[in-house]
């Protein structure tokens, strides 16, 4: 008698969902960017209390007394209100969305870089304990990326307005080598923004943040590193503001 063992079965891979989801949120964002405007704030608004939401319920699992509640939730407002009227702010007709573009493509330039640099290179974990798949040589080849990233941009937009500058343009007062520091700076403020979602989600003892976007969880998963880049540009922002004045 021959018993037969039934192939164990491969599990199903998400990458469909996750490309078409992907392609969704990129073509929603990038319509916005086009038309600006309250087109763009209102997807900012609509992101920023989703991401608000999510924060709450991370919240939520995690601390048992009210007061640390309060507190986090007070710390919560501040840390995305503050990124979401950044994004907002850099948006407006005095500095010609430059900015915001910007900042949005120094993070996607960020996760590329890091991604393929992880993949390819590999080597030591940064924090193993909070995020395991994030390496050494992965934030690196992110801080290239987004470097990469925002010079390959601001030249396109140079290039689309037939070489005029328009306000905002960031070339004008770093040019394009102090333009790629600002995009390695950038990168590890992303890096550290999705540390401390992944540390949330740990001590919270969930995988991701809501189930909102098929194949990558929830907003604030997709925007940890954006959240965190427009609120250091806000401190900044407001630091030079107060200084200035």
């Amino acid at each position: 008698m021959n018993d037969k063992v039934a192939p164990l079965l491969k599990p199903r891979s998400d990458l469909g969902i996750r490309t078409l989801s992907s392609v969704a949120m990129m073509s929603v964002a990038i319509v916005a960017i086009w038309l600006g405007g309250y087109t763009f704030m209102g997807l900012v608004i609509a992101v920023g209390l989703g991401v608000f939401f999510e924060f709450t319920k991370l919240v939520l699992g995690f601390t048992r007394s009210p007061l640390a509640r309060i507190f986090w939730l007070l710390g919560g407002l501040g840390y995305v209100g503050l990124a979401c009227f950044t994004l907002m702010l850099f948006s407006a007709p005095f500095f010609g969305m430059t900015p915001a573009i910007l900042l949005i493509a120094g993070v996607i330039g960020t996760d590329v870089g890091a991604y393929f640099a992880g993949r390819s290179i590999g080597g030591a974990k940064i924090a193993p304990r909070i995020s395991p798949s994030k390496t050494w040589s992965g934030l690196f080849g992110g801080m290239m990326g987004a470097g990469l990233m925002m010079v390959v941009i601001q030249a396109g937009i140079f290039a689309f307005r037939g070489g005029n500058a328009g306000d905002g343009d960031v070339y004008l007062a770093y040019g394009w080598f102090r333009l790629m520091l600002t995009g390695a700076a950038l990168a590890v403020v992303a890096q550290m923004g999705d540390f401390f979602e992944s540390w949330m989600k740990r001590r919270a003892g969930v995988k991701d943040s809501g189930r909102l976007i098929p194949g990558h969880g929830g907003l604030f998963d997709r925007t940890d590193g954006l959240i965190a880049v427009a609120f250091a540009a806000g401190v900044v922002t407001l630091f030079q503001s107060v200084a200035g004045s």
